[in-house]
């Protein structure tokens, strides 16, 4: 069979299923013609799942694509057949047998519902309490999944510009005068003005070493999800040298935007020169005003092979620099919603963690998906 016949059955079996309602365009046809170019157009098997994956977008769309394949393909209910129809037939019968799967009506007793929904929602609760280095890969996927709909709020600081306000502690003359003049010249209430609030640079510094290759891919999505929340967000990776990662997480997919980062990575699950790092983007990066007035997330577990003397000095420039850090170290324990620190009676136990502590403005635990959405909270409220 040539390729123009083909074509012509997928066209015409595309229009089938436009007037049988299911919204079908060039694309999707070029597509489904593109997939059985590399597939069997005489296997019904590779038929109907080509164009099932293609053309079917909702769940409703299932009855109504099975019965037009049906009565297209299997020429039931259907006698309007061309001869490269009847060709296909007669081919995709020796060929193949298809067993078209029934639509999952759900389950006919409420109370089994409730209890299904109950398990799943109870399952999703454990992968969030559970360790990213203790997941197994399917459940690293689900929490990939949950990461990606994420919503961060940006941190947001006041700035000197006012704006009119309902309430406050600044009069707004002109407003109140205009209003006088209004009303003949009688007040009726004063008008207030307040100060206007814009998001606050954001800075996350990822450490991608070694030491951190359980919890790196996590860590680098939740920066992805920052950076579609707002575009004041720069993102760096580190082990042995600082990589800007910024320009590859601004890909609306998240999968080519983690490998577009991994490869401008050159020293993925490497060694750790934390010190040389941070001074590096001293220099390059936070003296030329990225880091003026930002909150600079430094996620790491403080694992260094530099010298202590050097980490000191750059973290300590670095908060003289910007606004707040934080530190995200997975194996701190979790910490609660008030107070400084990553939990009751945490203690650091590297010679890193050391070093930086007394410089460290909000430490957080950020070994599963829970220390994530904590962290993305602590963030909003920073101001």
């Amino acid at each position: 069979m040539g390729e123009a016949p083909i074509v012509a059955v997928l066209v015409d079996f595309a229009g089938h299923l436009r007037r049988a309602g299911i919204a079908v365009g060039s694309g999707e046809v070029l597509t489904y013609c593109q997939a059985m170019a590399t597939l069997d157009p005489t296997d019904l098997v590779d038929l109907y799942w080509a164009g099932r994956s293609i053309v079917v977008t909702r769940r409703e769309q299932i009855p109504v694509y099975d019965r037009v394949f049906r009565a297209f393909f299997l020429n039931e209910a259907d006698d309007r057949a061309t001869p490269v129809r009847t060709l296909v037939r007669a081919l995709a019968t020796t060929a193949s047998v298809l067993q078209i799967p029934a639509v999952d009506p759900g389950p006919a007793n409420p109370e089994e519902h409730q209890a299904r929904m109950g398990l799943m929602a109870s399952t999703v609760d454990i992968l969030r309490d559970k360790s990213f280095a203790a997941c197994t890969p399917e459940e690293l996927a689900a929490l990939r999944r949950i990461m990606a709909t994420m919503r961060l709020a940006p941190p947001r600081r006041r700035t000197r510009r006012l704006r009119p306000a309902a309430r406050g502690r600044t009069p707004d003359p002109r407003r109140t005068v205009r209003e006088m003049m209004r009303r003949h010249g009688e007040l009726h209430a004063l008008r207030w003005r307040a100060r206007r609030h814009r998001p606050r640079r954001l800075v996350l510094i990822l450490d991608v070493s070694g030491s951190m290759a359980d919890y790196s891919r996590a860590l680098l999505q939740f920066a992805h999800s920052a950076t579609r929340a707002t575009d004041r967000v720069e993102a760096f990776c580190f082990g042995t040298r600082l990589t800007r990662v910024t320009p590859a997480l601004r890909r609306r997919n998240v999968d080519d935007a983690m490998a577009r980062a991994a490869k401008a990575v050159v020293d993925w699950e490497g060694g750790t020169r934390i010190g040389d790092c941070l001074t590096a983007f001293v220099r390059d990066w936070g003296r030329r005003g990225l880091g003026r007035g930002a909150i600079v997330v430094i996620c790491s577990d403080g694992l260094d092979r530099g010298d202590p003397d050097v980490l000191a000095t750059a973290v300590e420039r670095l908060s003289r620099l910007c606004h707040r850090i934080v530190w995200v170290n997975p194996h701190a324990q979790p910490a609660g919603r008030s107070g400084r620190g990553a939990g009751p009676g945490y203690r650091a136990t590297t010679l890193g963690m050391m070093v930086v502590e007394p410089y460290v403005d909000l430490l957080v635990a950020g070994q599963d998906l829970r220390g994530l959405e904590e962290l993305a909270v602590r963030l909003a409220e920073l101001t």
